[in-house]
């Protein structure tokens, strides 16, 4: 059998990809020795082959869930994290019967469509900012939305040592704009708007890609529509799984 790493997997992506867990969780587990490989307590940075047996808590990872795909309508003061210790986190609020974990975030006090899904291989490609993945908000500011600042904060904005990449803007009333980004910086748009003086008084996310919330009332969720998950599948088809920033690295 070939055991060079083209042919394997990392042990916590693997883990990630049955929908037990994110990377991150995964990573814990290992190393409070709750993961086997082959029989043999699992170290990071193990790599996972064809045939290898790998046991969580002496359980299978072999048969992985059926997977789930949630579109949320996430309310103000929820927080995107899998932290059960946080107070208002998203997946005790959904309280779903199955292990779910959000794909990206919104801020505590954003709100608006997020996706929950148990899928890793799809989350990293959405998540990758060189994919290119439209994500459309709503924002309401303080200060009446003229010419002058849809022209700037369109063409780059200088925030977190870098310049925002070009987006499309569109006045919506006075105190009211649109705005369609391909990158998920933190805390983006506020830090956009705070350059300006422009102070956001509410933020809500209505498009990731294909999927619009619609009338999806605030703090409800449902499943992904057939035809919804294959036009998202269809999108992601020649996404990469690497990141601008890796990319870069590898060179």
């Amino acid at each position: 059998m070939d055991r060079s790493n083209e042919n394997s997997i990392s042990l916590n992506k693997y883990i990630a990809s049955t929908g037990k867990c994110s990377r991150r969780e995964a990573d814990e587990l290992i190393k409070a020795g709750k993961v086997t490989l082959n029989g043999v307590i699992a170290t990071p940075g193990n790599r996972v082959f064809d045939g290898d047996i790998v046991l969580l808590d002496g359980q299978s990872l072999q048969d992985k869930p059926k997977p789930v795909y949630i579109i949320f309508n996430k309310p103000k003061g929820i927080i995107c994290t899998t932290d059960l210790r946080e107070q208002n986190n998203i997946i005790e609020y959904i309280n779903y019967h199955e292990r779910l974990f959000p794909i990206g975030r919104l801020d505590k006090p954003s709100e608006g469509l997020i996706f929950l899904t148990n899928d890793g291989d799809i989350v990293n490609k959405i998540l990758r900012a060189g994919n290119q993945h439209e994500k459309e908000y709503i924002v309401t500011v303080k200060q009446p939305v003229d010419h002058n600042f849809l022209n700037k904060i369109s063409n780059g904005v200088p925030i977190l040592d870098t310049v925002t990449k070009r987006c499309v803007v569109e006045r919506i009333n006075k105190f009211t704009f649109r705005i369609i980004l391909v990158q998920g910086l933190n805390r983006q748009i506020r830090r956009m708007c705070e350059y300006f003086n422009y102070d956001v008084i509410a933020l809500k996310r209505v498009r990731i890609m294909n999927i619009k919330i619609g009338n999806l009332p605030t703090g409800q969720w449902r499943e992904f529509s057939k035809a919804e998950l294959e036009v998202l599948r269809a999108s992601l088809k020649d996404s990469s799984k690497i990141s601008e920033a890796e990319t870069k690295r590898k060179k």
